[in-house]
């Protein structure tokens, strides 16, 4: 591994499903275990760094890489893949798909490793969204899918939460949002330009509190888990050190981009199926295991019932998170319950298919 900890495979200059392409894109990786074991893709997450996924990866879970060969692909967008953070250009990045995603990781996986066969996808929140993609692009390319708290199409009220977050976050640099699948518009007569440290400050900091409504449950504040568990003092204070810490971490370019990925998620836009999404439910192969959270509040179990249920027989179970830490419930592994409650369901999947 480089000093940074990943690596990186060069994609070229990559057409896009918008049109554009990404000028000399490159994908970022980390993998884990021996690449002649049958091998596992997973994804990164909505602002996760490829480290973020280790936590479900190890000697004694099921994504173990004495038994695996894991790839941990990042999405572009994430500050490691190509990213408005290190690429040379000033304009706004172009429009990346889940497909484009999955496209490259598939380059990466045949290309690169030279791997014939996929033993498993998987992945939480927009890792899940992967998992869709990848089960519908290419059906006959794994045995078995995972998607936890996620989903194969972007419902319209995740969408809106997605706007209300976006529309604070431009707010700070007096942009509006253009809308659901667009990154914003620059003020009339005004072009592109970078972020101020101020608009920087301002914009996350609203961001992550808009956020803070939405990845834990009614029940998880009810029950004060922010003090119980992590240990701040008041609501405040987790607004302040929990919620604007990480949002004040990121790139606000770089959220842009993975924001309009996951507002505009749709596995059926792409050919043979042409937005028919329930044709592309039916055209899963991989044994499908999907583990929504029952207090998600923007990937609620009904969305996976449906899905589930416009797979074709025997190909897909559905199984909720018995939690109240909502969408977290999934990940990145602060709940120690539901961690052993995944792995769990994980290890009996793969035993069973």
């Amino acid at each position: 591994m480089t000093t940074q900890d990943y690596e990186t495979f060069k994609l070229g200059d990559w057409k896009l499903q918008c049109g554009e392409e990404i000028p000399d894109a490159h994908i970022a990786y980390k993998t884990f275990g021996d690449s002649k074991s049958p091998a596992i893709v997973y994804p990164t997450w909505y602002s996760g760094s490829i480290s973020d996924n280790e936590w479900l990866i190890g000697d004694d879970k099921t994504l173990n890489p004495k038994k695996y060969f894991i790839i941990v692909p990042a999405l572009f967008g994430n500050g490691q893949s190509s990213s408005p953070s290190n690429h040379p250009t000033a304009k706004p990045f172009p429009k990346c798909s889940f497909y484009d995603n999955v496209r490259a990781q598939h380059a990466l996986v045949t290309k690169h490793f030279g791997i014939k066969h996929l033993r498993a996808v998987l992945g939480w929140s927009m890792g899940a969204g992967q998992t869709y993609q990848w089960a519908t692009q290419y059906p006959d390319y794994m045995d078995l899918v995972v998607p936890f708290c996620g989903s194969a199409k972007t419902s319209l009220h995740n969408q809106v939460f997605l706007e209300g977050v976006k529309s604070a976050m431009l707010a700070a640099k007096k942009i509006p949002s253009a809308g659901p699948g667009e990154t914003g518009v620059a003020v009339k007569g005004e072009k592109y330009r970078t972020w101020t440290e101020e608009e920087k400050s301002v914009g996350m900091k609203a961001f992550g509190r808009g956020y803070a409504g939405w990845g834990f449950s009614q029940a998880f504040y009810r029950e004060r888990l922010h003090e119980k568990h992590f240990g701040f003092k008041d609501l405040e204070s987790f607004m302040t050190g929990f919620w604007e810490t990480w949002a004040c971490s990121k790139d606000p370019e770089n959220m842009l981009v993975m924001l309009q990925t996951w507002q505009s998620g749709d596995c059926s836009k792409q050919e043979p199926y042409n937005g028919n999404f329930e044709e592309a439910m039916g055209s899963i192969k991989a044994k499908a295991l999907v583990l929504p959270s029952k207090t998600d509040l923007y990937f609620p179990p009904e969305d996976s019932e449906y899905e589930v249920a416009n797979m074709k027989p025997g190909i897909g179970q559905m199984f909720a998170f018995p939690s109240i830490w909502g969408h977290w419930a999934g990940g990145p592994g602060d709940s120690e319950d539901d961690v052993k409650w995944l792995d769990d369901h994980l290890r009996k999947h793969f035993s069973e298919n």
